[in-house]
């Protein structure tokens, strides 16, 4: 019951906004002075030449009409870690997670061009405490993913040899970013943005080969508050740095003529990588991994209304694998968004 009043809530923003914005435009207009009006008329025109420019095939991939694009949007992101080994002997297995961070978004695009302010609740009431920034691009060939995250809220689990405890929140830090570049092959029949940022509409379905790069860095370490509550405690920093190459696939599944779902995937291979560890001040280079991957998954629906509105949800995954005979890491970095849109 509770997503059918979201969902009719979200329906709603979409009537009021073109209501809104149409009355905003129309005074606009009236008190602009006529040589900024002039102006803003030849930009218009520069951008509205160059968002209908474009080199997909119309059979599969199309502009959508309108001006504007407002969209009210639900994201939430988490990360987890998984390890387990053994080191200098002792066996040990680690459980850990962020906590989850909510926001919601409102979003303008202006023939193509986007800006989004997102409003925190839980930050603002000072629950929340960690930073994060995604950001992404996206043309017919090539989009590109980042995101870059500060945290001291890992908590979970440490089990092994040695016992078990817990990780609170406030015993490390961690600093993690994340880029992710891909080229689409077959522009002229199969469009990411038409799933991902609704900038097209993919009218049939298609798929397309995928290049990539991937990197993935950071580091993980004890914070003051650890070692002042219990002074025995190790001083660790991991840090890790790898860059992959690699190729996927992606698919627009076009259905019911108002229905796409996406799916694609790219893994890439490890071809770079600078890892160490610091313990107690003495710096010690990791290991040479048997395994090194880096894995990055999407997924979207999206449902149109009518030409003018439309909702949706995307997924955006990033996992990898890092494994030798002794040691194996896991990270899954996951971005979901639930949104409602209408065209201007």
């Amino acid at each position: 019951m509770k997503y059918k009043v979201v969902f009719v809530l979200f329906l709603l923003f979409g009537f009021l906004a073109e209501a809104s914005a149409q009355r905003f435009v129309e005074r606009l207009r009236a008190v602009m002075p006529v040589g900024m009006r002039k102006r803003g008329e030849k930009v218009d025109s520069v951008l509205t030449a160059r968002y209908y420019q474009t080199s997909c095939d119309t059979n599969y991939v199309v502009r959508p009409e309108g001006t504007l694009t407002l969209k009210l949007r639900l994201n939430q992101t988490g990360n987890t870690f998984h390890t387990k080994g053994t080191v200098n002997g002792f066996y040990q297995k680690a459980d850990l997670r962020t906590s989850h961070k909510t926001t919601v978004s409102l979003a303008a695009s202006f023939r193509g061009l986007t800006a989004a302010v997102a409003i925190n609740p839980a930050k603002l009431k000072g629950v929340y405490k960690d930073y994060e920034l995604n950001a992404h691009y996206f043309s017919s060939r090539v989009s590109l993913d980042f995101s870059y995250q500060r945290s001291e809220s890992l908590v979970g689990d440490i089990n092994g040899d040695r016992g078990a405890r817990r990780l609170e929140s406030g015993d490390v830090a961690m600093k993690v970013v994340n880029v992710v570049g891909y080229y689409t092959f077959d522009h002229r029949h199969f469009s990411y943005p038409a799933a991902f940022t609704q900038s097209y509409i993919q009218r049939r379905s298609a798929g397309s080969g995928l290049a990539g790069i991937s990197y993935q860095g950071g580091n993980i370490k004890t914070t003051d508050a650890l070692m002042a509550r219990n002074p025995d405690a190790p001083e660790v920093r991991i840090y890790a740095g790898h860059v992959g190459i690699g190729g996927g696939y992606a698919y627009n599944w076009v259905f019911g003529r108002k229905w796409l779902l996406h799916l694609s995937a790219l893994p890439t291979f490890v071809v770079y990588n600078r890892n160490n560890l610091t313990i107690n001040g003495e710096r010690q280079q990791a290991h040479r991994m048997r395994l090194n991957m880096i894995f990055n998954e999407r997924a979207a629906i999206v449902y149109n209304f009518s030409p003018r509105y439309f909702a949706g949800t995307t997924l955006v995954m990033n996992n990898s694998a890092f494994a030798d005979d002794a040691v194996v890491i896991n990270q899954n970095k996951w971005r979901a968004r639930f949104f409602v849109g209408v065209r201007l």
